[in-house]
């Protein structure tokens, strides 16, 4: 359970970062979860989570904009001390993403810059902004793609920069492990949401390509990785370190 802890979720507005801030909830813990653009969607999860019993909070963040990082501790300062009267929180998961896919020939510079800014340098520095505020023998937790292990055409640069997240990892489990923070990366398979324009949930073939790549034949679903997210954040896995966990159903074995 995580009682009386509190967890930053980035890009919990949707997705997978949804599935996690409601899963996290329903462990018994509290969700200050980010959006970029939609404030509904947030603040619906949020809602969700309050009727379950627990505290909630929106806050906005593009995670691509480094710039914006130090605006966002102060309220985020702000919120820990008028909505639980603490100094730090407990738990980071550094979900927000994006999908953006081409053929190596056809990548624009744009389209990996963009790939880069939020999922590797986002993740980067946000954490390190955050980390006067994360809690000692706290967790981190960045998400990764099963597409580091197993190849996809067009999944280049973003397949790229999760490699380097899950390289991220290794270094921030040794840096911080004498505070008792641990650092872990989970590897999701393809899964039926909007990322991406939604095209493993909303187009046939592309689903069913995955679904035939998957020991368990199948494309998976967001209650097959918040839950998990959620239980790794748990003190069941206080021991678990510098880990990559895929979570995928046996995705191209």
């Amino acid at each position: 359970m995580l009682t009386n802890k509190i967890a930053i979720v980035t890009g919990g507005s949707r997705g997978l970062g949804r599935n996690t801030a409601l899963s996290i909830a329903r462990q018994g813990g509290d969700v200050i979860l980010t959006y970029q653009s939609r404030a509904e969607c947030a603040l619906e999860v949020a809602a969700e989570i309050t009727a379950l019993g627990h505290k909630a909070v929106a806050l906005q963040l593009d995670t691509g904009k480094v710039a914006d990082f130090a605006a966002f501790a102060d309220s985020l300062r702000n919120v820990l001390r008028d909505t639980w009267q603490r100094n730090s929180f407990d738990y980071l998961v550094n979900n927000a993403g994006h999908g953006d896919y081409a053929l190596i020939e056809q990548t624009t510079e744009a389209q990996f810059d963009g790939l880069v800014n939020v999922h590797f340098k986002g993740v980067y520095f946000l954490t390190q902004t955050l980390l006067p505020l994360i809690a000692d023998n706290g967790k981190i937790v960045n998400l990764s793609s099963g597409l580091t292990r197993v190849s996809y055409p067009g999944y280049s640069a973003y397949a790229a920069v999760k490699a380097a997240i899950e390289c991220l990892s290794i270094y921030m489990a040794k840096e911080l492990g004498a505070r008792g923070i641990t650092v872990n990366t989970v590897a999701p398979g393809a899964i039926e949401t909007d990322f991406g324009g939604g095209a493993v949930r909303d187009n046939p073939e592309v689903n069913k390509i995955f679904a035939n790549m998957t020991a368990l034949g199948r494309a998976g679903v967001p209650d097959d990785i918040g839950p998990m997210i959620a239980g790794l954040l748990s003190d069941n896995n206080r021991w678990v370190n510098a880990q990559r966990i895929e979570v995928s159903g046996g995705q191209g074995i």
